[in-house]
């Protein structure tokens, strides 16, 4: 009598814990557009949150991760900012880069993820890996904005190159002192690993100062440990540069062993520069300045001249959007397609939930040799309900 009293039990509890999980997702599922929901609902995709996709990274490093996580963004994204451990597959170049996986076991846990709730690129590339035969494909939907506030980032040597030319934050080297004394990037300070402990009054008293640290290449888990600490004590804005100092060299890169002299920096002209129609030019190729532009959204004063082109879905551009902006969702059209759309006698500025869609929009006539010279994309994160928005505009590489 007692052994199925306690066996009910066993199942009850069970059956409350699964219960749960479910509620949970469903909750978490509010936040995604109904776009997204109705991907998710109809290829049966299970959401993992944050801690579960926390566990799955472990050490930081592929060798130390238990699952691999997957970023659907488009590379440029994913060069800037991306969980640690992960590797990249576009789903706008699925085939290109999913041979990534050509040798991983089919029933190996993948984590896909993209810019947040309704970003449906995860969704996409979870059904196109399962069509590839893989047989645990999990989303984490919150994504890389939700990660990016909760823990680390991972990020490539472009924006390695663009923190020590401009000396926009405390470079750390974790590697072991004697280490640092034979060879480092130039402007690191030394906190080895084993001593983060007797050396964390070193770092920056505001915790949201940018720091960015590395170690001795992608197999290295010192600056993930670095990393971790500071997230525990209290740090908001670290990354580590997985390729470290190995692959700083492999790019000629200046280091204090081969001679100040070959660092590189930006002695380029720092006056705002803008198109022939007025357009304030952002600093990676493509872009217009972010702040001017939300600026002028902000107070509803962009110029008459300069047409905002919404390039996501017609049901997301229905439950919010830019005010004065038109719809034109680019992903279904080809670039000759695409382009005809575009109001003539306009600068046009693309913009989606996150970046990634207008990145790919404006790509894409980029790739066709259309001329650009007044069409841009607007390279950040906005959140509307109707016409009330939210922006954040995504920090530039330089």
């Amino acid at each position: 009598m007692k052994v199925t009293k306690f066996l009910v039990a066993v199942a009850l509890t069970a059956s409350l814990s699964v219960s749960g999980a479910l509620a949970a997702q469903g909750q978490s599922l509010e936040n995604a557009s109904a776009k997204v929901q109705n991907l998710i609902k109809k290829n049966d995709l299970k959401v993992v949150d944050f801690e579960y996709t926390k566990k799955a990274v472990k050490g930081g490093t592929k060798t130390t991760a238990t699952s691999i996580l997957v970023d659907a963004r488009p590379e440029a994204q994913y060069k800037k900012s991306t969980i640690p451990s992960s590797i990249n597959i576009p789903d706008t170049k699925f085939k290109e880069f999913v041979v990534q996986l050509k040798d991983t076991a089919k029933d190996k846990e993948l984590i896909v993820f993209c810019g947040g709730w309704k970003c449906g690129k995860s969704p996409k590339v979870a059904v196109m890996l399962k069509k590839e035969g893989f047989k645990n494909v999990v989303l984490y939907q919150a994504g890389e904005p939700e990660w990016a506030k909760k823990s680390y980032t991972e990020v490539s040597i472009a924006v390695a190159k663009s923190v020590q030319a401009k000396n926009s934050g405390l470079l750390v080297d974790a590697r072991p002192y004697k280490k640092i004394l034979q060879e480092t990037i130039p402007g690191a300070i030394a906190i080895p690993d084993t001593k983060i402990d007797s050396l964390i009054g070193r770092f920056p008293s505001n915790k949201d100062e940018k720091i960015l640290v590395f170690c001795g290449g992608y197999s290295c888990t010192k600056s993930h440990k670095i990393a971790n600490k500071l997230i525990e004590t209290g740090y908001t804005n670290v990354s580590v540069y997985a390729g470290g100092l190995p692959e700083w060299k492999k790019a000629g890169l200046a280091t204090t062993a081969s001679g100040a002299s070959k660092i590189t920096t930006d002695s380029s002209d720092t006056k705002p520069k803008f198109s022939k129609n007025g357009v304030m030019l952002g600093l990676d190729e493509g872009t217009v300045d972010g702040e001017w532009i939300k600026k002028l959204i902000l107070e509803n004063k962009v110029p008459a001249n300069i047409q905002i082109v919404d390039v996501t879905s017609k049901e997301e551009f229905k439950s919010g959007h830019l005010v004065g902006s038109i719809n034109i969702t680019a992903g279904d059209l080809t670039a000759k397609e695409l382009y005809e759309k575009l109001p003539k006698g306009k600068s046009i500025i693309f913009n989606c939930t996150a970046g990634g869609r207008s990145l790919e929009a404006w790509t894409k006539l980029q790739e066709a040799e259309y001329d650009l010279s007044e069409v841009f994309y607007f390279d950040a994160n906005i959140d509307c309900k109707g016409n009330d928005c939210k922006i954040e505009v995504n920090e530039p590489l330089g």
